[in-house]
């Protein structure tokens, strides 16, 4: 009995660091790996509804790590965002102030070894999530923090397919994204994505790039964007993502709600 007992231990050693990774309880998430291309896969944390309804589609919350939580430790993702959120026993759900109704959200969280996550990885990466979880396809958010704001960014500039896919978007204290990026926010404006930018009034360059995001938004059709400016610097991400923090009236989780395709 001992003796089976330590071959099944040695096992599920041996699986978690097929993956480079320690056998860690990453709950109420899971460890998962998502696809990127047919050969390739990127580990992260997926959370879904404690009691999904059979037959039921559930809005896609796509979670990015800033530069500090890159790496191959899926632990280190718990450390801020909406991960950090949910480690601490808050539920990601919220009342979509539109049809009154309650949303429980799948929120899928990937890790990058460096800086943050690539923006060609994100779609394979959501045609993954997609046919193993899910997910309502008119509901896809993306959001992140520092790093992670950038990978939002980019993302939603990246091509129109990806635009297309996107119904909003929370971007936090994003660093610039590189020049071509910065120069096909038609394909935003055309898949009228909605973002909700942060930025602290003492982080000078995080504050500038939100002014070039929403600007670069505005040039082709205003409305489409809003920024919080708030007393501090790079930092207080974890205010922010609390499901309690209200801005006029809304969460987050809330505003996002309001937007589909």
């Amino acid at each position: 009995m001992i003796l089976r007992h330590m071959m099944l231990l040695a096992g599920l050693w041996l699986c978690g660091n097929a993956y480079g990774q320690d056998v860690v309880d990453y709950a109420p998430m899971q460890a998962i790996q998502v696809k990127i291309s047919p050969w390739q896969t990127r580990p992260a944390l997926i959370y879904t509804p404690d009691n999904p309804v059979p037959g039921k589609k559930y809005p896609l919350l796509v979670a990015f790590h800033g530069r500090s939580i890159a790496g191959k430790d899926l632990g280190k993702i718990f450390r801020e965002g909406v991960t950090r959120q949910i480690h601490e026993g808050r539920k990601i759900e919220a009342v979509n102030p539109k049809d009154k109704k309650v949303y429980e959200f799948i929120v899928v969280a990937p890790l990058a070894e460096s800086w943050s996550f690539s923006p060609q990885d994100v779609d394979p990466m959501l045609d993954d999530v997609i046919k193993r979880y899910p997910v309502d396809t008119t509901r896809i958010y993306l959001t992140g923090y520092s790093a992670g704001g950038w990978s939002v960014e980019s993302a939603k500039t990246h091509n129109k397919h990806l635009a297309n896919r996107i119904a909003a978007c929370v971007t936090m204290s994003a660093p610039i994204t590189d020049s071509p990026y910065l120069k096909r926010y038609r394909l935003v404006t055309d898949a009228n994505i909605h973002t909700w930018y942060f930025a602290g009034l003492e982080d000078g360059y995080v504050l500038r790039n939100a002014h070039t995001y929403v600007d670069s938004t505005n040039k082709y059709k205003p409305g489409l964007t809003r920024l919080t400016v708030y007393p501090g610097g790079h930092c207080c991400w974890h205010e922010f993502y609390n499901p309690k923090y209200r801005e006029n009236g809304l969460s987050i989780y809330e505003w996002l709600l309001q937007y589909r395709k």
